[in-house]
């Protein structure tokens, strides 16, 4: 029983040999004599350029990416540069504004002094008039005493 399988095996597989090996020469013939009558060559060449194109267009896709990937890593590091250099000119803000108020806590201070320099001037001016007054009637007195000491003098 398998003796007949393996014949019938055999004789189906000789004749698929046969039925091939013509097939497969026709295709080669056919493809010889019809290959350059119907541009097939022509179509092979256009397929590797097209491979090449493709290969070109993916290499160009992946210079992009590596490019966008430097551009977002540039923009992240200007991202971190601009952040410090907002906060060093927030505190520079916080020192002006500080030197502001002790400005005007100076100007204030100084506005007080002279005041107080303006009451002491005041002061000295009325002191001196004052002194003043007690000069002339010092002088006064002493005329009066020299005028007193010559009339006696006289006597």
């Amino acid at each position: 029983m398998f003796e007949k399988f393996k014949k019938t095996e055999e004789i189906e597989q000789g004749s698929m040999l046969e039925q091939e090996k013509p097939r497969i020469e026709a295709e080669r013939i056919a493809e010889q004599t019809t290959g350059s009558e119907i541009g097939i060559a022509d179509l092979m060449n256009k397929r590797a350029k097209l491979e090449e194109a493709i290969d070109y267009v993916g290499l160009m896709i992946k210079n992009l990416k590596d490019k966008r990937t430097r551009l977002v890593k540039e923009i992240e590091d200007e991202s971190v540069d601009i952040q410090n250099l907002k906060e060093k000119l927030v505190k520079v803000g916080d020192y002006i504004e500080e030197e502001g108020r002790g400005i005007r806590e100076l100007s204030n201070k100084r506005a007080q002094v002279e005041k107080q320099a303006d009451e002491v001037g005041a002061l000295i001016g009325n002191l001196r008039s004052k002194l003043a007054s007690i000069d002339s009637v010092v002088d006064g007195e002493e005329n009066k005493v020299k005028s007193i000491k010559e009339s006696r003098q006289k006597i």
